[in-house]
């Protein structure tokens, strides 16, 4: 059945939202705010529907008229970049309403580019077609492959040697020692790294366990391991840590001392360069490789400890002179910590996110004790749905 739909926004995720005759919420991935479609219903849910996209009757002045080549995943690809920078804010500040949280200030970070070619990882998948390989990205929900000639979000590094790797990756399944030989192996995973230092690596499968690669944020050089995280934008990378160590600037001298949970491998801790810094990670090689980047920068009293935060609360010590940050994992923050982070003497907490709904949750526990003095977006995966914030925290009085 096809609807004609006015399409009020555009959600978290990139679909646009608007109401059938009969009221149902109806999501239109490809459709922008403000137009006028034609949608055919393809899936019928108990309180909403989801349908394709048929016709544009009215366009957005955001549409572009010839879009940047997608692939999976790049659901802004067929607006402008004012168009998705727009959505992207709406979506945040709508979280903060529907979760009523009062912010001070708020702003956003974009890098004021065409948001292409700026990962400097991808992951490909292969899988074999009759006798015919394809490497590239997955398609949901069928998880069919589409091949990748070239990648408009990877780095121009990557795409230069894009097609050897494809030549490589083909010839090792095809004739080396991980040849393919069986249907049930005919499908896996090939990881591109790109670091200004290290250059261009690759693998199949998991990361070989010794490969490091060496980074660069704020002028301070990190050792980080090829399975290990680190963000995929550099240039939005750096700002984000920039404005951390900005906030932690704020309070050095009442709360000199810097917690840092979730730390990975000390980007954030290291670059504020606080007179005493603790940081807790549950990833025991990323602990691995803070303590070396701590040595390596002369870190005056670092100490790092391979721990699950919220197994040992107990034991960590945050006074009124500790300044904390958080940067959880997209499934945010483990569900005891929000209330003893709450309950503590620290006069600032720094909030980094990747999930909105999950900071959300956090905040709406946090704020029974601290007043969000800020909120910083950074739009650090263009074109994609996705986006990192700051959330600054301060005691209540």
């Amino acid at each position: 059945m096809t609807s004609t739909v006015y399409i009020a926004k555009n959600v978290y995720g990139g679909d646009g939202l608007g109401r059938l005759g009969d009221g149902r919420v109806v999501f239109v991935p490809g459709a922008w705010a403000g137009e006028q479609v034609k949608a055919e219903i393809v899936e019928e849910k108990k309180h909403f529907v989801k349908a394709k996209l048929v016709e544009v009757v009215e366009a957005s002045p955001d549409r572009l008229s010839s879009p940047d080549v997608a692939m999976p995943g790049m659901v802004y690809a067929g607006i402008s970049r004012a168009g998705e920078l727009k959505a992207k804010e709406s979506q945040l500040r709508e979280f903060l309403d529907r979760a009523r949280i009062q912010v001070g200030g708020f702003s956003g970070v974009n890098a004021g580019d065409d948001g292409l070619h700026y990962r400097n990882k991808v992951v490909y998948h292969f899988a074999k077609y009759g006798d015919k390989w394809r490497i590239g990205y997955r398609v949901e929900p069928s998880h069919e492959i589409v091949d990748v000639a070239e990648d408009p979000l990877a780095r121009p590094e990557i795409n230069a040697q894009l097609a050897e790797i494809r030549r490589s990756v083909t010839m090792l399944l095809t004739t080396g020692p991980v040849a393919v030989r069986k249907d049930t192996e005919r499908k896996g995973t090939v990881t591109v790294r790109w670091t200004k230092k290290s250059g261009v690596k690759w693998w199949i499968g998991d990361a070989p366990a010794d490969l490091v690669l060496k980074e660069t944020t704020c002028g301070r050089d990190f050792e980080v391991p090829a399975g290990g995280f680190y963000q995929v934008n550099p240039q939005m990378g750096e700002a984000l840590v920039k404005a951390v160590v900005e906030e932690y600037s704020k309070c050095a001298a009442e709360a000199p001392e810097v917690l840092d949970l979730y730390c990975g491998v000390g980007v954030f801790g290291l670059c504020c360069n606080p007179p005493r810094l603790t940081g807790i990670e549950s990833g025991r090689q990323a602990i691995e490789f803070a303590k070396r980047n701590a040595a390596a920068q002369k870190a005056a009293d670092a100490r790092f400890f391979a721990e699950q935060v919220g197994r040992n609360l107990r034991r960590i010590k945050i006074g009124p002179r500790t300044t904390v940050i958080v940067d959880p994992p997209r499934g945010g923050l483990e569900p005891n910590v929000p209330k003893w982070l709450a309950d503590s003497a620290s006069p600032r907490i720094l909030c980094v996110s990747c999930d909105p709904a999950t900071l959300m949750r956090d905040l709406r526990v946090l704020t029974q004790c601290y007043d969000v003095e800020s909120v910083r977006w950074f739009d650090m995966f263009p074109r994609t749905a996705r986006f990192e914030t700051l959330a600054t925290l301060v005691r209540r009085k």
